[in-house]
């Protein structure tokens, strides 16, 4: 997918954005500072990817519903965002989804 020059440029303020928030966290400069009190010295590497979706113009996104209180509904961009995380889904909630490999599951979040 060939991006524009306006969302390349909205992928770097992005990128600034989360560095200029961990950098002003008072909770990070904290941690940080006790880390240091310890006798070490802390040198802190953030790795951001940032995945991008196409969205198609669709009157209404599909959803999965769960019977679940609190459970769902689930978008199928919500489905992949949580595959990827390695979280897997009940597959009651992932109705028309592939179950994934048994190398690709991963631990369910409670």
């Amino acid at each position: 997918m060939a991006l524009n020059q306006k969302v390349k440029n909205l992928i770097q303020q992005l990128g600034e954005a989360i560095h200029e928030t961990v950098s002003e966290s008072e909770d990070v400069a904290g941690v940080v500072k006790d880390i240091r009190e310890q006798g070490f010295d802390v040198m802190l590497m953030l790795e951001a990817t940032i995945g991008l979706n196409e969205v198609e113009d669709e009157p209404e996104a599909e959803t999965i519903d769960a019977e679940e209180p609190g459970a769902g509904p689930f978008t199928q961009s919500d489905v992949h965002f949580l595959k990827s995380l390695r979280i897997a889904l009940p597959a009651e909630l992932t109705a028309g989804e592939p179950e994934p490999d048994a190398g690709e599951a991963g631990d369910t979040a409670s």
